[in-house]
């Protein structure tokens, strides 16, 4: 049978998986270091060699790949109102793949383009203004820019009726740019996918060649998107066959939390914020990882209750932080790693889900939640180096350990969830199958919620 090789270009690691082309089942599997101080593709024919070894046919496999190799898609988001048109370029940008590097509140001048410069921004999100509302400020952003020679790709986003000015402003500047429909066209609304599709267009054409990965521009050809937008793409089909579904990848530096859940109409009347919760979301934890986050992931958890302070903990979380490499070589430094997965875990959820809180007021009592409710969410799966592996047993307890006086405290975390572990690193190739093989994408993740580690409030 045909094959798809599908290759996430890592930060650290380069991960290679081929899948049968009709049914989805997996055929092979390698990684290998990601090669930055070369050519990224030198890992990725590293992992190629190995999955030839296995089926000397997958050489004329269709390839397609991701990558967050380089520093991944760094965005700046240059926005009006902060509860606003801000804030919803943050959400934007994280559910594009992108890691948001700076946030420009009020408009822009030289001195906050100077700041922004300094944050060295892939691409930037243009935002202001609902349609037909006030444009001033979007259209004096997109001046600032063309007067300071801006060089990087922007993609506008805000009032449609000033895509005409804009265009010409950026244009004449020979600014890089596209344009797309309003993310919050009204308040109160959240319209992320078209931005989205234009910041990964912009990916593809502007920053993966300008990175200087590789020399060879099959590199270019390959990459379809920044590696987080695929991975939310295969939560999305992982969710057409679970329901709700959240997924919790710990890593090195950051910890991110991928969610796709049916929202309750109900719950609308709840919320406090000014831009609507959406189906589809991501975040990003920067201060949140296992290596080089390792120290703040501590203060966290001391801060949240999570851990007592402990200097014989700080002193491990020193170590890998000193160490982005270090390997447990020993039961104890295996504890060490399993405290530090619990708490990113579980910092990582509550901030994505927010929490709930009873308000008295000249109504009466009243029930407000900030954030999204996640507690009905059927299948959280956990990702990252430190589940995969070292066993179920300590994945269904770093897991499981998520909803520990949750209820108590109100936050909106999974409560009744099947816990697994995405053990062979496959929902970045089913977001990578998933417009292109629909049928071996759902099967590829049918993989994902086999082995069902522990059940949240069940005692694993």
């Amino acid at each position: 049978m045909p094959a798809f090789v599908a290759v996430d270009f890592g930060s650290t690691f380069t991960k290679a998986i081929a899948v049968d082309a009709g049914s989805g089942e997996l055929i092979a599997r390698a990684e290998h270091r990601t090669t930055v101080d070369t050519d990224v593709l030198d890992g990725y024919q590293a992992c190629r060699t190995a999955l030839l070894a296995v089926d000397k046919s997958l050489a004329k496999a269709e390839v397609l790949a991701c990558s967050s190799a380089g520093g991944g898609l760094r965005i700046g988001v240059v926005g009006n109102e902060e509860l606003v048109t801000a804030e919803a370029g943050r959400r934007v940008a994280l559910s594009s793949g992108g890691r948001v590097v700076a946030v420009v509140n009020n408009g822009l001048t030289a001195t906050s383009l100077k700041a922004l410069r300094a944050e060295r921004p892939d691409v930037v999100l243009l935002l202001g203004g609902t349609d037909g509302g006030n444009s001033a400020v979007l259209e004096n952003a997109a001046a600032v820019l063309a007067k300071y020679k801006w060089r990087r790709p922007v993609v506008a986003a805000g009032n449609i009726e000033a895509q005409e000015a804009i265009g010409a402003l950026l244009a004449e500047a020979a600014v890089p740019h596209v344009f797309a429909d309003n993310v919050v066209p009204e308040i109160g609304v959240f319209a992320p996918d078209s931005a989205r599709a234009a910041i990964r267009e912009m990916f593809l054409a502007h920053v993966i060649g300008g990175k200087n990965l590789s020399r060879d521009p099959g590199f270019a050809r390959m990459v379809r998107a920044a590696t987080p937008d695929v991975v939310l793409r295969g939560v999305e089909v992982l969710a057409s066959l679970h329901g709700d579904v959240a997924v919790v990848d710990i890593g090195g530096a950051t910890t991110d939390v991928h969610s796709v859940i049916e929202l309750d109409p109900e719950d609308a009347k709840l919320g406090r914020e000014v831009v609507a919760t959406h189906p589809v979301t991501r975040t990003v934890e920067g201060d949140l990882g296992m290596r080089w986050s390792a120290v703040p992931v501590v203060a966290a958890g001391i801060e949240a209750g999570l851990i007592p302070d402990d200097p014989v903990l700080r002193d491990a979380a020193s170590r890998r932080h000193d160490d982005p490499s270090f390997l447990p070589g020993s039961a104890d430094e295996t504890a060490y790693d399993e405290t530090l997965a619990g708490v990113a875990v579980t910092v990582a959820l509550r901030r994505h889900a927010g929490r709930q809180r009873v308000v008295f007021g000249p109504g009466g009592r009243v029930i407000e939640r900030s954030g999204k409710d996640l507690r009905e969410v059927d299948l959280l799966v956990g990702s990252g180096g430190v589940l995969r592996h070292n066993g179920p047993e300590l994945a269904a307890r770093v897991l499981g350990a998520v909803a520990a006086g949750a209820q108590e405290e109100g936050w909106l975390v999974p409560s009744g969830a099947r816990t697994c572990v995405d053990t062979d690193y496959v929902l970045a190739g089913v977001g990578l199958l998933a417009d292109v093989a629909p049928v071996a994408a759902e099967g590829l993740a049918r993989r994902v919620g086999s082995e069902i580690h522990g059940t949240l409030g069940s005692g694993h």
